[in-house]
């Protein structure tokens, strides 16, 4: 039984080929996480090239995940209405596009704004490959799918500073823009290939986009994002501020939400367990992994004394490990449920987490990887069954909407976490400057900074036991488009 239409196309009469499909919606998985990270490694070349401060070449960053928190709930519900492939198709065009400017901007401010374009771009590409995975592959085997799409994000966030510093060191930071262009003209070849186009008579769409309320979560977002990240781990005025305009945002757009025919959001929507236990668990969840990445860095070199280049291929070991856990853990998903999965998730989450606040430093760099590949092992596991419970049973016109927006809480976890994580990190080793603490500074605020993420994991375990709806069976009959 083929899955209906989306609003905007009719159902190819041929099944796209397998590897195709599965490749395409790989690639657009693989390349927003790359886009994250590649250009980090080659901020103080472009600071070099530009003649730049380090605070503003930090915007070649920030602009980037701006734009995709911003934009990636409204992205998903314009799929929803328009045609989720359309809006995919668009995206990657978008993205690839933005790219290229990127590698050929003549200046700072150019290369921000190919930077935010690029974030507009893998917005669409994040909201919607779930959502499409949702009407193209039978719900017995969802699981499998969202782990294999798992595994690329996880192989693009590991590839994305090894090959951005490979591409610097040898050709210049232009690089690391330009070497993304051809992965995104190939993505949207397979696009192409592979989906439907729209049809000239097409179902007519439900409902209107609402672009008040878009604008509204766009604003409300975009100012929590900043009031996050703009003063680092500090907490002044400006942070306040944002914060503060972000929360008369959020309630202005509540208001508005209630008051519209056809919301962007439909708030009782959140009333589903399912949903809400999914959101809160993948924000809480995205904050402690985010602690991996801003402690793992500190701890490695100053507490265990490791130079540079090994903390590097110590710290790849958590998205390696993710990368392999991905299929495995989606496999797993399918044969024993995502609900049993998630609590196994969650459990190896606060187990490493619970290791990584005990161990001693005398246990050297095995005791903190071991920990972390118990982390990040149980982060996979979570990842595909969290999205599969979420994304199973989501109404076909409101899968990119939902889809953005378990997206949207993993990136507000993962700028919480660098921006929360990163000022307890301080508190707890007792310095205003983490780069003048001493060894045992350094290990106490480790231990110290997670402890508090497993209490963070633990409260999210909690919320999904109390939500956890009981398990029902699967339906006699199940969209079929693709085998995984």
């Amino acid at each position: 039984m083929r899955a209906p239409a989306e609003p905007g196309q009719a159902l190819s009469p041929r099944r796209p080929p397998q590897a195709r499909a599965l490749a395409a919606l790989s690639l657009c998985t693989l390349l927003p996480s790359l886009g994250t990270g590649i250009a980090n490694v080659a901020l103080p070349t472009v600071a070099g090239a530009f003649d730049a401060a380090f605070n503003d070449v930090q915007w070649v960053v920030i602009a980037y995940l701006l734009a995709v928190t911003t934009l990636i709930v409204g992205a998903g519900r314009l799929g929803d209405l328009v045609g989720r492939r359309r809006v995919l198709r668009g995206g990657v065009a978008v993205f690839t596009l933005a790219t290229l400017l990127g590698g050929l901007a003549p200046n700072l401010p150019a290369l921000v704004a190919a930077r935010a374009l690029q974030g507009a771009g893998a917005a669409c590409m994040m909201a919607l490959t779930m959502a499409i995975v949702g009407e193209t592959v039978p719900r017995e085997r969802t699981g499998r799918v969202m782990g294999l799409l798992g595994t690329m994000s996880a192989v693009g966030t590991a590839l994305g500073p090894g090959l951005g510093g490979v591409l610097v060191a040898a050709f210049g930071w232009r690089a690391v823009f330009l070497a993304v262009v051809p992965p995104g003209l190939l993505a949207l070849a397979l696009i192409f290939g592979a989906t439907p186009g729209p049809a000239p008579a097409a179902t007519p769409v439900r409902g209107r986009f609402d672009g008040g309320g878009t604008a509204l979560l766009a604003i409300t977002l975009g100012t929590y994002a900043l009031a996050v990240t703009i003063e680092g781990n500090s907490f002044g005025s400006l942070t306040a501020g944002l914060l503060l305009a972000s929360g008369a945002g959020l309630a202005l757009f509540v208001v508005v939400e209630r008051r519209v025919a056809s919301p962007l959001l439909t708030l009782s929507t959140f009333r589903d367990p399912v949903l809400a236990a999914g959101l809160t668990t993948s924000a809480l969840v995205s904050t402690v992994m985010m602690t991996t990445l801003v402690v793992g860095p500190f701890h490695l070199s100053w507490a265990l004394g490791l130079d540079p280049a090994l903390a590097g291929l110590v710290m790849s070991a958590g998205p390696a490990v993710s990368a392999l856990a991905g299929v495995p853990a989606g496999r797993a998903t399918d044969r024993l449920g995502s609900g049993t999965m998630v609590v196994a998730g969650l459990a190896g989450i606060i187990g490493g987490a619970v290791a990584l606040s005990l161990t001693p430093t005398a246990a050297g760099v095995a005791g903190y990887v071991v920990p972390l590949v118990v982390v990040t092992t149980g982060y996979a596991l979570f990842q595909a069954a969290n999205n599969t419970a979420v994304m199973r049973d989501v109404p076909p016109d409101r899968r990119g909407l939902l889809s953005g927006t378990l997206n949207l809480s993993r990136n507000l976890g993962l700028m919480t976490g660098a921006s929360v994580m990163g000022a307890v990190f301080a508190f707890a080793a007792g310095v205003k400057d983490v780069s003048t603490a001493t060894p045992a500074e350094v290990a106490r605020g480790t231990h110290w900074t997670f402890a508090v993420a497993a209490l963070l994991v633990t409260f999210g375990l909690v919320v999904f036991l109390l939500l956890r709806p009981r398990p029902g069976p699967y339906p006699a009959t199940a969209p079929t488009s693709v085998a995984v």
